[in-house]
C-alpha cells in the first residue's frame, strides 16, 4: 500500500471494513443477487458502522474523514464480486447524499442527511430519463410553480435504489424554455402521491435494484427545493466529477480483485505437467494487465489527492472514469481467458464480474460522451466552473 496517499489509520480502516464485508455481507450476496433486493437490515449495519457517513459533515452524523476513505470503501466493496451490491451503497452515500450535503438547507439536512448516514433512511438520484440517456440538458421532466408548490410530471430510468429508496432526489426543469439553464433539484419522500416505479431487469449488477420512475402530477411543497432554482445543471455538472472518480477507482479494483484471483488460479491449474502460470503467452498477457491496472490505481489516486485538497477535477475525473472502465473490462475479459471453459461457469468469479464491469463505460456518461468533454477541454480550451 502506497504510504504516499495511505496513513496507519486508513489501513486499519481497510483491515476493519474487509473483515465487516466477509462476516455480514459475503454471505448474502449470492442471495442478493438473485432476488434483486438487499435486505434492510444491512442498510442499518453501514450505517451502525459510520460507512455512509464517511464525507458528511459531524453536525448530520457523518466522520467528515478525507477521501482517501471513501477510496477504501470502494475498493474493498469490489472485492465482495457483487457490482450491483457495491452500487447500491455508493449511489446512496455518494450521489443521493452528495447533492443533499452540498445544495441542501438545514432542515432538509436533518431530515434526509442524518438519516441516511444512519442507515435509517434510503435515497436514490434520479437525473436519466428514458429519451435522454447522456443528455442532461434534453430532460423532459416539469416542476411547475403553483402557489407554494410543485408540480412535477415526468419519467427517469436507470435509476440505482430507484425501487427501494426512501427519498429521492430528483431532476427538473422549472423553466423548459431556459434548457439546461432552466434546471431545478428537489428531495421528496418516496410515498408521495404519483410516485411509481418499475423494476428493470438488468444484464449485471443483479443485486441492486434499478427502476424507471414516474411522476404524474406529483405535489411537492417549495421547501423540497434544494439549493437556488434553475441552479441545477451546475450542481449537476459539477458533482459529476465526484462520480466519474468512483467509477474510474470502482474500475481499478475490481480490475486488480480479478488479476489476485486469476494469479492464484493459474499458479494452482496445470497443464501439460506444469502450472499454467510458467507458461510465457500467459505470463506476458498478464504482466500486461497488471501494467494497465497499476498506471490506473495511481492515476486515480493522484486525481483523488486534488478533489481532497479543493480542485475541481472534472477534466481528470472524467478521464479517469473513460480510461479505468475501459482498462477493467479489457482485464477482466482476459483474466476469464485464463480460466479457460471454467472461466464461464457461474460457480466461478469471473463470470458475474464480466457482466457487471460491462456497465462501467456506460453508466455516469458513456465513454463516447466522456471523449466529446474531454475534446472540449483539450483541444475548444472550454473550462468548466463548480456551482457551489
Amino acid at each position: 500500500m502506497s504510504n504516499l496517499y495511505f496513513t496507519e489509520e486508513h489501513n486499519l480502516f481497510r483491515e476493519s471494513l474487509r473483515d465487516f464485508l466477509q462476516k455480514e455481507v459475503v454471505p448474502h450476496i449470492d442471495k442478493w443477487e438473485e432476488t434483486g433486493h438487499i435486505e434492510r437490515f444491512i442498510w442499518k449495519k453501514f450505517g451502525d458502522m459510520g460507512y455512509f457517513g464517511l464525507a458528511t459533515p459531524e453536525a448530520y452524523g457523518g466522520l467528515d474523514l478525507d477521501l482517501f476513505y471513501t477510496v477504501i470503501f470502494l475498493e474493498e466493496m469490489q472485492r465482495i464480486n457483487s457490482g450491483g451490491f457495491a452500487a447500491a451503497m455508493w449511489a446512496h452515500a455518494y450521489l443521493a447524499m452528495t447533492h443533499l450535503n452540498k445544495e441542501g438547507n438545514h432542515e432538509q439536512k436533518e431530515k434526509y442527511l442524518t438519516p441516511s448516514a444512519s442507515g435509517d433512511a434510503i435515497g436514490c438520484l434520479c437525473i436519466t430519463e428514458p429519451f435522454g440517456g447522456s443528455d442532461v440538458a434534453g430532460m423532459r421532466t416539469t416542476a411547475v410553480k403553483k402557489g407554494d408548490t410543485y408540480i412535477i410530471n415526468g419519467s427517469k430510468t436507470f435509476i440505482t435504489n430507484g425501487v427501494y429508496s426512501d427519498y429521492l432526489v430528483v431532476a427538473a426543469k422549472t423553466n423548459p424554455e431556459l434548457g439546461n439553464k432552466g434546471i431545478s433539484i428537489f428531495v421528496m419522500d418516496r410515498d408521495t402521491p404519483g410516485i411509481s416505479a418499475t423494476k428493470l431487469d438488468k444484464l449485471g449488477w443483479r443485486a441492486s435494484d434499478t427502476g424507471e420512475i414516474a411522476f404524474d402530477n406529483v405535489e411537492i411543497p417549495t421547501s423540497s427545493l434544494m439549493g437556488e432554482e434553475n441552479q441545477g445543471f451546475p450542481y449537476i455538472m459539477q458533482h459529476f466529477a465526484l462520480e466519474r472518480l468512483i467509477m474510474g477507482v470502482n474500475a481499478h479494483a475490481r480490475a486488480e480483485f480479478a488479476l489476485e484471483y486469476a494469479k492464484q488460479y493459474m499458479s494452482e491449474r496445470t497443464a501439460f505437467g506444469r502450472t499454467i502460470d510458467k507458461f510465457q503467452a500467459l505470463r506476458h498477457t498478464y504482466a500486461d494487465c497488471e501494467t494497465q491496472m497499476e498506471i490506473c490505481k495511481q492515476f486515480n489516486y493522484y486525481v483523488t489527492k486534488r478533489l481532497d485538497m479543493g480542485d475541481y477535477v472534472v477534466k481528470e475525473a472524467t478521464m479517469s472514469k473513460l480510461q479505468s472502465t475501459k482498462m477493467a473490462d479489457d482485464v477482466i475479459y482476459q483474466c476469464l481467458q485464463f480460466l479457460g471453459g471454467y472461466g464461464y461457469m457461474e460457480e466461478y468469479p469471473l463470470a458475474r464480474m464480466s457482466r457487471d464491469s460491462r456497465l462501467g463505460p456506460i453508466g455516469g456518461g458513456t465513454s463516447e460522451i466522456l471523449k466529446e468533454i474531454i475534446a472540449k477541454m483539450v483541444i475548444d480550451n472550454k473550462d468548466y466552473k463548480p456551482a457551489t
